[in-house]
């Protein structure tokens, strides 16, 4: 038995951008993780075939079961006749990488976990033991709503290397060629169940943490052959070609908030759909250039901004460490003005949002509706607060602040009418991204009623 665990994400910088490899974003990596334990035995009845079995129990009716062989180029058969095509492409792909590795075990099961920070809270028990703590739902995952913290591409990046583990028995993902077959793996499969190829950010996240990201170039993942049992050597031969190969071209640089620093994000119960929000700004960036690209460009100018003052504030940290110390305490009480670089960070920012809001009027894609206006432009009036994003796409996902370490948020906004609607998540920036857990730590949850 072993089990992993990866994080959540938020793309405080880079959003739209994120999606041309031009461009670098700014990503970090959440203390919500997704979690998969996987167990395995030798089932002689199966003979050529493997048995996959996933659950989740936190979910109503959040079970598959299926079989795979290699006859059929290992695509998985459900046997209830259900569909998930994110398990099902991370079974193709694991399965078909290590496709002349014969596994030990061909009866598996690997049960998922979310922390409570990935989902609506409503109608929710709690479930723990002394390591862990879940939420529990009396609804199918598809009626609960999301946070927008990136699950599918969590639950893609655990369920990728819980199920390679069993093929590579010495995984071990602290290993930097371990992660990179874990990600080029997830990145694949995240983008084949999605139906298009994405930026990737979030799997990346979910792989190696909080990160400076500059997207692969998509040829790598659309130039693969189409699935098909008619020519079994030829998707494995080219998809192992393509997760081998070294030169994506991709950067996923190590980075993390100055120290003294804090992400709080508040969900706001409603959530936005991604896929739609994007196809309405591609229509109307290629509609309206040169223009669109101006705005693009003056977006990236301060996403870079953010970064170089993230990478200096780090460096004052140590060369100066008296004036970083009252620069801390300048952001704690509220005195902005009294240091540039904060005022730069918080500019850099306010230079962002006006740019999204010109393309929400311009688009009609609700990348900063109105209503999300006002509650940034309400937290970044509060003591300690920096600045505020809508991370990702926008919309009406959870917004996320940048402040001082000892900002209480939960206090500062107590029985305020304009932060009614709004729920702190216990959610902090991440020490790492990919990680492997104490199996033992998931045994014998139980009500804490």
């Amino acid at each position: 038995m072993r089990a992993f665990s990866a994080p959540g994400k938020a793309l405080l910088a880079g959003g739209y951008l994120v999606l041309d490899p031009k461009y670098e974003s700014f990503v970090i990596a959440l203390s919500a993780r997704m979690h998969a334990v996987v167990t395995s035995v030798k089932n002689p009845g199966l003979k050529d075939e493997t048995n996959i079995h996933i659950k989740s129990s936190q979910f109503n009716h959040n079970e598959w079961n299926y079989i795979a062989s290699k006859v059929r180029g290992f695509a998985p058969k459900e046997i209830d006749g259900k569909s998930n095509p994110f398990i099902e492409y991370t079974i193709i792909n694991v399965c078909n990488y290590f496709f002349d590795i014969e596994a030990d075990d061909n009866d598996i099961t690997i049960e998922i976990f979310s922390d409570e920070e990935y989902h609506s809270k409503e109608n929710t028990k709690v479930m723990k033991n002394t390591y862990k703590s879940f939420r529990f739902h009396d609804k199918d995952i598809q009626d609960v709503p999301k946070t927008g913290l990136g699950s599918s591409a969590g639950l893609v990046t655990v369920l990728t290397t819980a199920l390679s583990s069993i093929f590579c028995k010495n995984l071990d993902i602290s290993q930097h060629q371990h992660q990179r077959l874990i990600h080029n793996l997830a990145q694949i499969a995240h983008c084949q169940a999605q139906g298009k190829i994405g930026s990737g950010f979030d799997v990346a996240a979910a792989t190696y943490g909080s990160i400076v990201y500059r997207r692969f170039f998509p040829d790598i993942i659309s130039d693969l052959p189409k699935i098909s049992t008619d020519d079994l050597d030829k998707y494995h031969t080219a998809l192992r070609a393509v997760v081998d190969n070294s030169d994506w071209k991709m950067t996923a640089t190590p980075t993390n908030l100055p120290k003294g620093f804090k992400l709080i994000m508040g969900d706001v119960n409603t959530g936005s759909e991604t896929v739609k929000l994007v196809q309405k700004v591609k229509s109307w960036y290629n509609e309206n250039l040169p223009s669109s690209l101006n705005v693009y460009k003056s977006i990236d100018s301060n996403n870079m901004k953010i970064i170089k003052l993230c990478q200096d504030l780090h460096i004052l940290e140590k060369t100066n460490p008296t004036y970083y110390n009252d620069l801390l305490e300048g952001l704690s009480k509220g005195k902005i003005q009294n240091f540039k670089e904060l005022q730069e960070f918080q500019n850099a920012v306010s230079e962002i949002r006006k740019n999204f809001r010109l393309i929400t009027e311009q688009s009609g894609a609700d990348i900063e509706p109105a209503v999300q206006t006002e509650l940034l432009d309400n937290c970044c009036k509060l003591k300690g607060v920096l600045t505020g994003v809508i991370p990702g796409a926008g919309g009406f996902d959870a917004i996320a602040l940048v402040a001082s370490q000892d900002t209480d948020i939960a206090l500062e906004t107590k029985d305020l009418k304009e932060f009614q609607n709004v729920t702190w998540m216990k959610l902090r920036q991440a020490n790492c991204g990919l990680s492997e857990e104490d199996s033992d730590h998931y045994r014998d949850l139980k009500s804490e009623c």
